[in-house]
């Protein structure tokens, strides 16, 4: 079981969130001010999730008001409208960003989504290379990025990718060990936190075919002390094929609880293209009324409309891309 619940949700909230079925945000002090639209509002009711109404989806929504694009600005805030994690930059302090993010979901009485994705030797010089310089640098940043979160409720995804590179053979053998002691070492650092809930990453289904072989990393890092791990994130694997791994890999590891990243999910992969496919679809809307044993919450962990990396037209890893993002809520349209 979860080391902790989430809060429960009224029902009205479970009814609104079954309609629906890797970047650096800014994240300003939130003041009365806000370019949240009505999505937004009902985006409250329906999960327990801080929605920004600064993030670079509510901008975009404002900026084309203004500028008369209003059925472009009205579809784009079934992104604007929705709670996405917030992911602080690693060349930089977290601390500031998060804690400004904390407040404002403190202020709306909300759980703050997170991602911590920082580790040395991050993403195997791809698209997303970087991290942090070596292993007590890495430490220092989770150190300000969990102080900085003090007792706000918060949910964190740790460290997207960085388990699943070491079963691909991606991060070299002799980095192996020093990668799990900091997972396992940022688990029991952020779980000091009264009200943090922290997931670690498990890669996707169509990553690491057979899940068992995830479990001995999973538990090296630190699993057990977590509130269980995450699944899909940034990826494409729809609801039913990841519930389906998660399962497997839950009985492999005792019964743990999982998040799935339901961003960019809702017309599932397209075959041989996994960084910024086109004719995508924003995938289930973020709640904790998932109605499945084990699983936790469906999330969007990946920001829609930020680009996996500089493919298919997009630009680097990271930006908002508004191209991108209204064609994932256009092709959404029929699921609310």
């Amino acid at each position: 079981m979860s080391r902790r619940t989430f809060r429960p949700i009224h029902l009205l909230a479970g009814l609104v969130a079954l309609g629906l079925a890797s970047g650096c945000a800014a994240a300003p002090e939130v003041g009365q001010a806000s370019v949240a639209g009505p999505a937004s509002q009902r985006a409250r009711a329906a999960s327990p999730f801080w929605v920004d109404p600064d993030s670079p989806a509510a901008r975009q929504v404002h900026g084309w008001r203004q500028q008369g694009r209003t059925a472009d600005a009205e579809t784009l805030e079934r992104i604007a409208g929705q709670p996405v994690a917030l992911w602080p930059a690693g060349e930089t302090d977290p601390g500031p960003q998060i804690r400004a993010a904390a407040g404002a979901a403190r202020r709306a009485d909300r759980t703050l989504l997170l991602t911590a994705y920082n580790i040395p030797h991050r993403d195997c010089g791809q698209h997303s290379a970087g991290g942090a310089a070596d292993a007590d640098a890495y430490r220092d940043w989770i150190e300000r990025f969990a102080a900085a979160i003090g007792d706000t409720e918060a949910l964190v995804v740790l460290e997207p990718d960085a388990i699943a590179h070491v079963i691909s053979g991606c991060t070299p053998v002799e980095l192996e060990p020093e990668r799990e002691a900091l997972l396992r070492e940022a688990v029991a650092r952020l779980t000091r936190q009264p009200h943090t809930r922290v997931y670690l990453d498990a890669g996707n289904p169509a990553w690491i075919k057979e899940p068992w072989k995830l479990a001995d990393p999973l538990r090296r890092a630190g699993v057990a002390d977590a509130d269980g791990f995450a699944l899909n994130v940034a990826n494409f694997q729809t609801d039913a094929v990841a519930t389906a791994y998660a399962r497997e890999l839950s009985k492999a590891l005792g019964g743990r609880h999982f998040v799935i990243d339901t961003s960019r999910n809702g017309r599932g992969p397209l075959d041989g293209v996994w960084c910024n496919p086109p004719g995508r679809a924003l995938g289930t809307r973020p709640t904790t009324d998932t109605g499945v044993p084990g699983l936790d919450a469906y999330l969007w962990i990946k920001r829609p409309g930020e680009s996996d990396g500089d493919c298919e037209g997009g630009p680097q890893a990271g930006r908002w891309w508004p191209e991108y993002a209204l064609e994932l809520a256009r092709n959404s349209g029929a699921q609310g």
